[in-house]
């Protein structure tokens, strides 16, 4: 007679009409880089809200106009110099995966980004212990972050989205050939809606007050952005050529770019 687990075993696969393992069951790993890049894409976007909290100020001792318009001072954040990787990455996806693929990479930041604001709000109303003294730095830090979130959340949406969206109809007129266009194209759009979408929100965050500075802020975000697009572009062609040549998969496909 067998176990009663062993019966109990047998019952359970019959059930999911699944034969009874050897070993221990396990799911396979999806391969690809796909994950890898989205996992990047992903992290980061979360590190850059983060640094967003700081509002960074560059030749402070200067102050040149040009009509309404400030020059000097340069007023930025602390995600300056990373949140254009997302850009460059999102541009990979697209290019190499498609709209579809892209889009979904998208959503999983964006559900990121909720899980962060979330767990911030969870941590500042935890009681803090007797002997913490650094409560009223924690929340000069990651306080600001919810509406930093939220500007992020929303030009960060809008921005992807057309990024994703504009270099895919290009590439559907042009095929495999002129990728710069594609690049620097999709990245004009979608940089340019999602900057003026985050600094709108975003500037009484962190600190900004003056009209001129929130114009200094909006320009200087997009410029810089979109030279970083043409900077690391030697660097986004290679990367590109190598998913292209490495990914089984990549093929042309008879459907809507925005489908495919």
């Amino acid at each position: 007679m067998r176990p009663v687990s062993d019966v109990h075993k047998t019952e359970e696969h019959e059930e999911s009409g699944r034969p009874a393992p050897d070993h221990a069951a396990f799911a396979q790993v999806a391969r690809g880089y796909y994950p890898l890049i989205v996992a990047l894409f992903t992290a980061t976007l979360i590190i850059s809200n983060i640094c967003a909290t700081k509002g960074v100020e560059f030749f402070g001792d200067e102050s040149v106009m040009l009509g309404p318009f400030q020059i000097l001072p340069i007023v930025t954040d602390g995600a300056f110099f990373l949140f254009p990787l997302a850009y460059v990455l999102g541009d990979v996806l697209s290019e190499v995966y498609g709209f579809r693929a892209t889009r979904r990479a998208i959503y999983y930041g964006f559900g990121a980004l909720l899980l962060t604001v979330l767990c911030f709000a969870v941590v500042l109303r935890l009681p803090a212990a007797s002997f913490y003294e650094n409560q009223e730095a924690l929340r000069s830090v990651i306080g600001p972050v919810p509406r930093l979130v939220i500007a992020g959340l929303a030009g960060y949406l809008v921005g992807q989205l057309l990024n994703s969206a504009t270099l895919v109809l290009i590439k559907e007129r042009t095929k495999e050939k002129h990728l710069w266009a594609r690049l620097i194209g999709s990245t004009v759009v979608g940089e340019f809606a999602d900057t003026l979408i985050f600094c709108s929100i975003a500037a009484g965050a962190i600190g900004i007050e003056t009209w001129q500075q929130f114009v200094n802020y909006v320009i200087v975000g997009f410029l810089w952005k979109t030279l970083v697009e043409i900077l690391v572009m030697p660097i986004t062609y290679r990367v590109i050529a190598l998913l292209k040549k490495r990914e089984p998969s990549y093929a042309p496909r008879s459907v809507d770019p925005l489908h495919a």
